[in-house]
């Protein structure tokens, strides 16, 4: 997704004349807000999160040596473990995969840090047909390659008419406004793809190292078909996802559903390790990791270092009462909401995306959702303290402040 942060004003106002985006993004409050509320009260949410706040400090804190772990681990189960300093540089190493492999075609699930790649525009520039499988992907997908404006439920912007007419126009066929007979028509679309793609590209919620295991979570289960149909499964996440055992990763699920969508668990749950084995029936013949800085190790040992706790559940985003006002496509990058407007100047340079500080109240409300207990208001905070040092703000807000 390329970098269009300098508009966030000029986006921003547009948004918010956009009547129908406006009664679209009413779902944040009506369904994410008071679902995660709910699923949070049979917990000691206060405590859980506090357990898993230490061990992810814990997990970044010897980054080093874990991802070390990981890639010993990973590497014995017969998988390839790779890193890329860049986003640029991970992904020439899915484009050299699928070429080693000669890959013509690749089902992906979600993945956000595939969209910091830009994976599927560098597939198509040679050659290789990348299809989306995750069922709000695949809607913007067929939408002219539509950025997502959430990192959980990308389409949340749309509304049912509006996927209606894009289906009836990209599918040929009768407009169908029935959401389960909508569902059925796409899966009868993706399932061919399924069944005859060479590669399957996932993300990872999660590397375990003690195991070499990426744990991958959805509610649709497509990641079971791009990750046991195709002879060569690539997964790509951010090198900050690595946990050191499968009990953290058990402290993290009971927070991660709880927290993205109110389920007390998500429909489907997969933890894979290596390649088919000799003896077993499915799965893929090679695996492979890329693992991405592109500009996280950056933040270890600053005062920014606490984002990289972040377990991308989406919560700040809908609690947040300007992403509520102006959805995610406003923000100009990846990762809309507070957790974007922290992570997007950490990621693309201060510079770049100098609107996203001042993108907020300060109103806290991220921070007490928070499952990892990241103080994104103080980071902001901090964030908008380094633009008045470098003078990055106009003068008149700089004398303002300094009055």
């Amino acid at each position: 997704m390329q970098v269009q942060t300098m508009h966030f004003k000029a986006r921003a106002s547009s948004k918010l004349a956009d009547e129908r985006l406006q009664q679209n993004l009413t779902k944040l409050s009506t369904k994410f807000v008071s679902a995660r509320a709910i699923a949070v009260g049979d917990i000691d949410f206060e405590a859980t999160r506090a357990a898993l706040k230490e061990r992810r400090n814990r997990a970044l804190d010897n980054l080093d040596v874990w991802l070390e772990t990981f890639e010993r681990e990973a590497t014995r189960r017969g998988a390839t473990v790779l890193y890329a300093e860049s986003t640029q540089d991970a992904a020439k190493l899915v484009a050299d995969i699928a070429r080693k492999h000669d890959v013509k075609k690749v089902i992906k699930t979600k993945s956000m840090v595939s969209e910091e790649m830009q994976l599927n525009r560098v597939l198509a520039e040679m050659g290789v047909q990348s299809i989306e499988t995750d069922l709000g992907e695949y809607i913007l997908q067929i939408n002219d390659n539509e950025p997502p404006s959430h990192i959980i439920a990308p389409v949340v912007h749309k509304d049912k008419e509006q996927i209606a007419d894009l289906f009836a126009k990209t599918h040929k066929k009768p407009r169908l406004t029935d959401i389960p007979e909508m569902t059925r028509e796409a899966r009868e679309v993706l399932r061919p793809h399924f069944m005859s793609a060479d590669m399957g590209v996932t993300g990872g919620n999660f590397l375990i190292a003690e195991t070499g295991s990426v744990a991958v979570v959805t509610n649709e289960g497509n990641e079971g078909m791009c990750t046991v149909m195709p002879r060569v499964h690539v997964a790509v996440t951010g090198i900050e996802k690595v946990l050191p055992t499968l009990d953290d990763l058990a402290t993290a699920m009971r927070l991660l559903p709880r927290s993205a969508t109110g389920q007390t668990i998500s429909n489907y749950f997969s933890l894979l390790t290596g390649p088919r084995a000799a003896g077993e029936t499915d799965g893929p013949q090679h695996m492979y990791f890329v693992l991405v800085d592109g500009g996280r190790t950056g933040l270890i040992g600053g005062e920014f270092q606490e984002m990289l706790r972040c377990i991308r559940c989406g919560a700040c985003m809908n609690h947040c009462p300007v992403y509520q006002k102006i959805g995610g496509h406003a923000y100009g990058w990846v990762y809309p909401g507070p957790m974007g407007s922290v992570l997007t100047p950490a990621y693309v340079g201060i510079d770049k995306a100098l609107d996203l500080p001042q993108a907020a109240t300060l109103c806290g409300e991220c921070n007490s959702v928070c499952p990892v207990g990241i103080p994104l208001s103080d980071l902001l905070r901090k964030l908008r303290e380094k633009q008045m040092e470098r003078r990055l703000r106009p003068w008149n807000e700089r004398a303002a402040l300094a009055a």
